[in-house]
């Protein structure tokens, strides 16, 4: 059986962090907290679990707080968890099983995320995979039989494990002021920290936040260095801004810009509203069946389904088309109940 250390990094979670500990506190063999400055009972709960609990001053820094909790670890494997999760009595059981039969060649346990779409988070799918147990150390190791190499890649397992995300409040809020002050901080951006700030715009974000962010990715399609993906999620990001502030001539500079490429239903949707809010209602009606059907999302799942369904039965009872409008309520209806099935 292996070992497993629980690592943590909290602030201010008295809410949650007794639900999150119960849940796993026999499942490990030991418990790391890092607080980030706490000013409510957190510590304390955890005190009831653990006597090893680490102050660490926050510096904007999630991978910081990470490395720090992981350095204290001790045992085999390091379980990392978020103080909003829980383990289900019947997940509690894979969980204990995993630890009992777990293979000492697997390096990395990914288990199923679940729960994600309740609180608007930057991801499109309720339930998938994420890494979540990791080996402390790793052991590398020679392969193929002539031309020989170390093995590079981790050996990942996808284990039946599904993780309840349960949290008080949605942080849209906190992690888009932090991808703003990373950017004032003449911070760049990754690739994929570039297309989880669009994503969550896209997902959470209100008025202010895409007109806060437009300077910033207007420049970044500009980039020479930025893919043709990436220009694709600026474009999306800057067009929501200029319809927000009424800008048409930049509106339509940056859908055009996607459009002339393959389109995606993101931009669709922006020149559905654009032109549902002008009032011609015929003209927004082909751009939201265009999302719907004739373009893929690149960060919003909902810009092809419910975003353009709705947008469709809005401009046909508009038009005194009612049996339009009914027929796309019913495939709308048919689609969410889907999603509920699955």
């Amino acid at each position: 059986m292996i070992t497993i250390s629980l690592c943590m990094i909290v602030k201010n979670e008295e809410r949650v962090l007794k639900r999150c500990l119960d849940s796993v506190r026999d499942l490990v063999d030991e418990i790391i907290i890092v607080d980030t400055g706490s000013t409510d009972a957190t510590k304390r709960i955890a005190a009831g679990y653990t006597d090893k609990i680490y102050d660490l001053t926050w510096n904007d820094d999630f991978s910081a707080a990470r490395n720090f909790a992981f350095s204290k670890a001790t045992k085999e494997y390091i379980y990392s968890a978020d103080a909003d999760e829980v383990l289900s009595e019947e997940n509690r059981r894979r969980f204990r099983l995993l630890k009992e039969t777990l293979l000492p060649e697997i390096e990395i346990v990914q288990m199923k995320y679940g729960n994600q779409l309740q609180n608007g988070t930057v991801y499109n799918f309720d339930e998938e995979y994420r890494p979540k147990l990791f080996r402390r150390l790793r052991s590398f190791v020679w392969e193929e039989p002539i031309h020989e190499t170390v093995r590079l890649e981790p050996v990942v397992y996808d284990s039946d494990i599904v993780i309840t995300h349960m949290p008080e409040q949605n942080h849209a809020g906190r992690d888009l002021a932090n991808f703003r002050k990373q950017i004032a901080q003449a911070r760049l951006l990754s690739r994929r920290l570039y297309g989880m700030y669009a994503r969550e715009l896209f997902l959470a974000g209100e008025a202010r936040d895409f007109l806060e962010a437009e300077d910033y990715f207007r420049a970044e399609v500009s980039s020479p260095d930025r893919s043709a993906d990436e220009i694709t999620e600026g474009c999306c990001v800057v067009a929501r801004a200029a319809r927000l502030r009424g800008a048409a001539v930049t509106f339509f500079k940056y859908t055009s810009k996607v459009i002339a490429g393959d389109g995606c239903s993101e931009i669709c949707c922006e020149l559905g509203y654009f032109y549902e809010e002008t009032g011609d209602f015929e003209e927004a009606a082909v751009w939201y069946y265009n999302a719907a059907y004739e373009t893929q999302p690149v960060l919003a799942l909902r810009s092809s389904e419910e975003e353009p369904l709705q947008g469709l039965i809005r401009c046909y009872e508009h038009l005194g088309l009612p049996a339009q409008a009914r027929s796309y309520a019913e495939e709308l209806k048919h689609r969410q109940n889907e999603q509920t099935d699955n």
